[in-house]
C-alpha cells in the first residue's frame, strides 16, 4: 500500500483508535468504498474486534485489528471502518449480533466491503469501563485452552456486547490481597492464564466478597480435570519435561524471598510422576512446557509445614506450606500459600504421594565416590538399603565393602559441602564418604525412601 497504509506489525499488540490516529488515514481514503480480501486464519480468526450496530444507532465499526493476524496482514484495513457488507450479505441495518455472526459464518476468503468513517472514531474510541477492560489475548496454539469457544472471531472479540465482557475462567488465578492490598477485605483479584491481566473486583462488604471469591475460585478448581486432559491431548505422546503425566496443576501464591512479609507472587505448579515444575505463566506453546522457570525431583524434594503467616487471607487461618528440595547447589526452599484449606490438603497429600510413588517408580539411586581414597560407587536401593562396592579395574570383578538394609542405618549427616557420613554400627564405624559435590540429594533421597517405606508398611497413619 501507499505510505498512509498500516504497518502489518508481528509482534504481540493491538490497533486502536489510540494508537492510529484519525488524522494519519490518508484523505483519499475517507467516505470511499473499499473491497478489501480477508484470508482467514486458522488461529485468530480474522483478527478483529467490532463495535457498533443497529441498536446503538451505528455502523458497524472495526474497533480493534490484532496486530499480525489476517485483518492486519491486509495492510488495508483501518480502525474506524465501516463494515458495510460480508460476502455480499448487506451489513449496513445490522445489529451488533447479526454481525458477528456474518463474520463468523464466512468461511476463509471473506470480503469486505469498508469504507472509513473519520466522523465514527470518537465512537470507536469512547469504550465503556467493562468492554475496555485489557484481556486480550491472542488465542493460545492449542485452540481449546484459553479461549471462549473454539471460534477464533468470538475468542479475540472477548463477546464485547456493549457494556459486556465474557471473561472465560480456564486456568485465570483467583486471589486476594496480592496485585492490591485490600485492608477492608473487600476485593477479589483474577488474573489471566498468561499473567499480564488483571481485574479487581470491589465488594459492598466482606461477605460478599468472599461469597463471590467461593464462587469464582471453585469453578476455576471445577475446569482443572479438563484442563489436565487438554494438555495431554496438546502434547502427546511426548509427555512434559521428561515425564509421562500430570497428577495435579494449578496456581499458588509465591513468597518472594526478602524483607517484605506481603510480597507474594502467582506461581503455575505442575506436579508429575516425577518432578514438580513450576511456570510463571500458563504455557501456550507447546514447546514451553518443556522449558519449566524451576524442576525440582520429587524424590529429592520434601514437604515442610509452616507457622501461620501474617498476610494470611482468612488471619488466623494458615494456609501456607513450603517446599525444600536437596539440589547440588545446596538446599532450596519455596514457601506457598493456597487460597483455601481444601487447597491446602490437595496439594500437600499430592506432594507427599508424589514422593511416595516417585520413590516406588524410580527404586534406585546410584553416585560416584570416594571412600579411603578408593573410588566406589553407593548405591541406595528402595528394597534393599546400602551398598558400596568399589568400582572393578581392568574388567576385574566389582567388590562389595558393605551392604545394609534400612533397619541398620543408625545415623546419617553431612556436612553440606561433600561429604556424606553413614553409620551402620558395625565393626567398620562411621563411613566417610566423598561425593565430589554437594550431598543434599542424595540425603534428601535417603529420607524419601525411608518415608515412602515406612508409609507403605503402615507405620504412620
Amino acid at each position: 500500500g501507499g505510505s498512509g497504509s498500516p504497518k502489518a506489525g508481528g509482534g504481540p499488540g493491538v490497533r486502536t483508535a489510540f494508537t492510529e490516529l484519525p488524522e494519519q488515514v490518508p484523505d483519499a481514503i475517507s467516505n470511499k468504498k473499499r473491497c478489501v480480501k480477508v484470508l482467514k486464519q486458522e488461529l485468530g480468526g480474522l483478527g478483529i474486534s467490532i463495535k457498533g450496530g443497529k441498536e446503538n444507532k451505528m455502523p458497524i465499526l472495526i474497533s480493534k485489528i490484532f496486530k499480525g493476524l489476517a485483518a492486519d496482514q491486509t495492510q488495508a484495513l483501518y480502525v474506524g471502518d465501516a463494515i458495510l457488507a460480508v460476502n455480499g450479505t448487506d451489513l449496513r441495518d445490522a445489529t451488533h449480533d447479526e454481525a458477528v455472526q456474518a463474520l463468523k459464518r464466512a468461511g476463509k476468503e471473506v470480503l469486505l466491503e469498508v469504507k472509513y468513517m473519520r466522523e465514527a472514531t470518537p465512537y470507536v474510541k469512547k469504550g465503556s469501563p467493562v468492554s475496555e477492560i485489557g484481556w486480550e489475548t491472542p488465542p493460545p496454539e492449542s485452540p481449546r485452552l484459553g479461549g471462549v469457544s473454539s471460534d477464533p472471531l468470538s475468542q479475540l472479540s472477548l463477546s464485547i456486547h456493549r457494556d459486556r465482557k465474557t471473561i472465560p475462567l480456564k486456568m485465570c488465578y483467583v486471589t486476594r490481597n496480592m496485585a492490591v492490598s485490600d485492608p477492608e477485605n473487600r476485593l477479589l483479584e483474577v488474573h489471566s492464564p498468561d499473567a499480564k491481566h488483571t481485574v479487581v473486583l470491589r465488594s459492598k462488604d466482606s461477605a460478599t466478597a468472599q461469597a463471590w471469591f467461593n464462587a469464582i475460585h471453585s469453578s476455576v478448581s471445577d475446569l482443572i480435570p479438563r484442563v489436565i486432559a487438554e494438555v495431554k491431548d496438546q502434547l502427546g505422546k511426548t509427555g512434559i519435561a521428561g515425564s509421562r503425566e500430570i497428577r495435579h496443576l494449578g496456581w499458588l501464591a509465591e513468597k518472594v524471598p526478602g524483607e517484605n512479609e506481603k510480597h507474594w507472587k502467582p506461581a503455575l505448579v505442575v506436579l508429575t510422576e516425577k518432578d514438580l515444575l513450576m511456570y510463571d505463566s500458563m504455557p501456550r506453546m507447546k514447546e514451553a512446557w518443556f522449558s519449566p522457570l524451576h524442576t525440582y525431583p520429587l524424590l529429592a524434594t520434601r514437604l515442610v509445614h509452616s507457622g501461620p503467616t501474617k498476610g494470611s487471607p482468612q488471619s488466623g487461618v494458615d494456609l501456607s506450606f513450603a517446599t525444600r528440595t536437596g539440589t547440588r547447589q545446596g538446599i532450596e526452599t519455596h514457601l506457598f500459600r493456597t487460597e483455601t484449606s481444601r487447597d491446602l490438603s490437595l496439594w500437600t497429600r499430592n506432594i507427599v504421594q508424589g514422593c511416595h510413588n516417585s520413590a516406588e517408580l524410580i527404586t534406585e539411586i546410584k553416585t560416584s565416590c570416594t571412600y579411603k581414597n578408593q573410588e566406589c560407587r553407593l548405591t541406595i536401593h528402595y528394597e534393599h538399603g546400602f551398598s558400596l562396592t568399589v568400582e572393578p579395574r581392568d574388567g576385574a570383578l566389582s567388590k562389595t565393602i558393605v551392604q545394609c538394609p534400612y533397619e541398620k542405618l543408625k545415623m546419617s549427616s553431612d556436612d553440606g559441602i561433600r561429604m556424606l557420613y553413614l553409620d551402620f554400627g558395625g565393626k567398620d564405624g562411621e563411613f566417610q564418604l566423598d561425593l565430589h559435590s554437594c550431598p543434599k540429594p542424595i540425603v534428601f533421597i535417603i529420607h524419601s525412601f525411608l518415608s515412602a517405606k515406612i508409609t507403605r508398611l503402615g507405620l504412620v497413619a
